[in-house]
């Protein structure tokens, strides 16, 4: 899915789980696809709350279809349950350039709806990976044409018709009557 409509958005790109062990050892729930992706980044920016520190993954290995992961510097579960439930993320400017066409989930967010009756839709409140094709989550804006929230797939051609970064819109073959 091409890189960044703000070079220095922070991209989210997984979330820290559980302690695993007596040596800083850290469970990660991996937003990458395939999730070892995530191992590619030399560094990592970290968020809880207010707080971000930058962290480097220095050892990793799978364990029951679970991504574990050592940051350098965390050699205690103590230390390594203070970062449990923070945000994994990195500068948009890091993500690899995709071919032409393609796009981050990220770039989609936010972005109006509208069909091929130039009725508004809504936007893009988020996106849903559901194994046959992503779906995107269409919710209402205050200029929609109703308050429904929408599920439309991302098929390109057949459903999505246009991405239109610097109008910041999709055009769908979808019609508003159309069941979510």
């Amino acid at each position: 899915m091409t890189s960044g409509k703000n070079q220095s958005e922070q991209v989210v790109l997984g979330k820290i789980g559980k302690t695993y062990g007596i040596k800083g050892w850290l469970r990660i729930n991996s937003f990458t696809s395939p999730p070892e992706n995530i191992l590619e980044y030399e560094s990592l920016g970290v968020s809880l709350g207010e707080t971000t520190r930058t962290v480097r993954i220095d050892q990793s290995k799978q364990q029951n279809n679970k991504l574990l992961v050592h940051f350098d510097g965390i050699d205690d579960p103590e230390t390594a349950q203070e970062l449990t439930g923070a945000n994994l993320w990195v500068d948009a400017a890091a993500l690899p350039v995709l071919e032409a066409g393609s796009y981050y989930w990220h770039e989609l967010q936010g972005m109006l709806v509208v069909n091929q009756q130039q009725e508004l839709l809504g936007k893009v409140d988020s996106l849903l990976e559901t194994g046959a094709n992503d779906v995107l989550v269409v919710a209402p804006t205050k200029d929609s044409i109703d308050t429904r929230e929408r599920l439309i797939p991302y098929l390109r051609e057949k459903v999505v018709q246009e991405v239109d970064k610097e109008a910041n819109q999709i055009k769908v073959d979808w019609e508003a009557s159309y069941l979510s």
